[in-house]
C-alpha cells in the first residue's frame, strides 16, 4: 500500500457495537448504508499509526495458558468439535463473537481502541497492512506455533504479509453461482451468462451477494476489466449497467444463501461463494438439480486469515490455539465442515482419502486459480459502495 495514502474503512458506530450471529464468513460488505459516522485508517509509512491503535499487550512467550480465550471471527466457520477439543485438551474456555463484514470488525477495535476484550480476529487478506500499520495486530511469535510447518508454502508468505508476521492462513475461496436447472434449461457458464439470464428467464428469482465488491465485480469480471479499477469511467459504466439495467431483476441480496435459500429453493439463480455452495446443495432435498459455475472469464481470490489482536488479554492462550487448529486432523475437520480450503499441506489428498463430498467446490485446478484475482481496499472503495446503495435501492431492497 502505497503511503500517505488514506484508506476508508466505513461502518456507523452502532453497527459496529452490534455482534452479528450467523453472518456471511468474509466480505467487502459495508454496513448498514454507510449512514453515520465513519472509521479512518491511514496506510501511513512503517510505524506511524494514525489514531485508534492498540497499546500493546502483554507478549506470549510460552508461559502457562489464561483460562480463557476470545474470538472474533465470521458466522459458523469452525466445525464445532474442533472448538471444544480445543477447551477439552488445553483447558481455556473459548468464547465466540461474529462480525460480519471487515469494516465492521475494524470499526469496533477501533472503538474499544484497539481490543474490545478479543484475542484472536480473523480478517480478510487485504485488510491486514492497514490494520498492522494502526498497531492493531500483534506480531506472532511463530516459536509457539510449530504445527505452521503443516501449511502449504503456497498459501503462506501472500503479498499482504510477506512473512507471515503478523497473519497465518485460516481459509481461502473464490465467487461463483448456482442456478436451478429444472427451471433454467439452458446451460451458463460465464457472467456474461450470469447477469444475461439474470434479466430474462430468472428476472425477479435472481440472489445476489450482499457485498459492493461483489456486486459490481460481477460486471468487472464479465466486461474484461481490472475488478480494481480507479479508473472513473470504467466505474461509471459500471454504476449505469448494475444500478438502472440490472438491479431491478434482483429479488436478494443474500451473503449466505447456502443455509437458505438453495436448500430451500427460494431462488433460482444465486450468486455464491464456493464453500456456502457447497453446502447449501449438501443440504438440499434434490442436489442434482442444483450446477455450480465457477464465474468466469475472471473472478476472484479471497483469503481469512488468523490474527491476534495487539493488545489481546490472553495471548498465550491465542496462541495455543492457532498452533492448535493447524494440526491435519482439526485442518481436515474444518474443511469438511466449512467447505473452504485452510491451505494445509496435503489437504485435498487427504479429503479425497476421506471421501469428503463434492471436492470440486472446495479445491481447483491450476487453470482455474489462474482466473482468481485477489482484491484490493483502494481509492474507489467509496465508489463501490455508493453502487451497492443504489442497487439496493433500486431493486426494492
Amino acid at each position: 500500500m502505497p503511503e500517505n495514502n488514506t484508506v476508508r474503512i466505513l461502518a456507523n458506530q452502532p453497527a459496529a457495537n452490534r455482534l452479528v450471529g450467523d453472518m456471511t464468513r468474509r466480505g467487502f460488505f459495508s454496513i448498514a448504508g454507510m449512514v453515520g459516522g465513519t472509521v479512518l485508517l491511514a496506510a501511513c509509512s512503517s510505524g506511524g499509526g494514525t489514531g485508534g491503535g492498540a497499546k500493546p499487550g502483554p507478549q506470549a512467550t510460552g508461559g502457562k495458558l489464561e483460562s480463557s480465550l476470545s474470538m472474533y471471527s465470521w458466522g459458523d466457520y469452525d466445525a464445532p468439535e474442533v472448538l471444544a477439543a480445543f477447551t477439552k485438551e488445553l483447558g481455556p474456555k473459548l468464547t465466540v463473537d461474529s462480525f460480519g463484514s471487515n469494516e465492521e470488525l475494524i470499526a469496533k477495535l477501533v472503538a474499544a481502541k484497539g481490543t474490545g476484550g478479543y484475542d484472536i480476529i480473523v480478517p480478510t487478506g487485504v485488510y491486514i497492512p492497514q490494520m498492522v500499520q494502526n498497531n492493531l495486530l500483534m506480531k506472532l511469535n511463530k516459536d509457539l506455533i510449530p504445527n505452521l510447518k503443516y501449511m502449504d508454502p503456497a498459501y503462506l508468505s501472500r503479498g499482504w504479509d510477506k512473512n507471515n508476521d503478523y497473519s497465518i492462513c485460516k481459509a481461502w475461496g473464490t465467487t461463483g453461482f448456482v442456478y436451478d436447472k429444472s427451471k433454467i434449461t439452458r446451460e451458463l457458464k460465464t457472467w456474461n451468462d450470469f447477469l444475461d439470464c439474470a434479466q430474462k428467464e430468472a428476472s425477479g428469482k435472481t440472489s445476489v451477494l450482499d457485498d459492493p465488491a461483489e456486486i459490481t465485480g460481477m460486471y468487472y469480471w464479465a466486461n474484461g476489466v481490472d475488478w480494481n479499477t480507479t479508473d472513473d469511467a470504467e466505474i461509471d459504466k459500471c454504476e449505469k449497467f448494475i444500478v438502472e439495467t440490472l438491479a431491478p431483476h434482483i429479488a436478494a441480496f443474500d451473503s449466505y444463501p447456502g443455509s437458505g435459500a438453495i436448500p430451500q429453493s427460494a431462488h433460482t439463480l444465486i450468486e455464491v461463494w464456493n464453500g456456502d455452495a457447497r453446502q447449501g446443495i449438501l443440504a438440499s432435498d434434490d442436489p442434482d438439480k442444483w450446477q455450480w459455475v465457477l464465474g468466469s472469464p475472471t473472478t476472484e481470490l479471497w483469503m481469512d486469515n488468523w490474527a491476534i489482536v495487539a493488545s489481546a488479554p490472553h495471548p498465550e492462550a491465542a496462541h495455543a490455539f492457532i498452533n492448535f487448529v493447524l494440526t491435519p486432523e482439526n485442518q481436515i475437520k474444518n474443511v469438511d465442515y466449512i467447505g473452504y480450503h485452510t491451505g494445509a499441506k496435503d489437504i485435498e489428498a487427504t479429503a479425497r482419502k476421506d471421501g469428503l463430498e463434492m471436492l470440486d467446490l472446495v479445491f481447483f485446478t491450476p487453470d482455474q486459480l489462474a482466473t482468481m484475482k485477489d482484491g484490493e481496499v483502494n481509492s474507489a472503495q467509496t465508489r463501490t459502495v455508493d453502487i451497492y446503495n443504489k442497487a439496493k435501492a433500486a431493486a426494492g431492497a
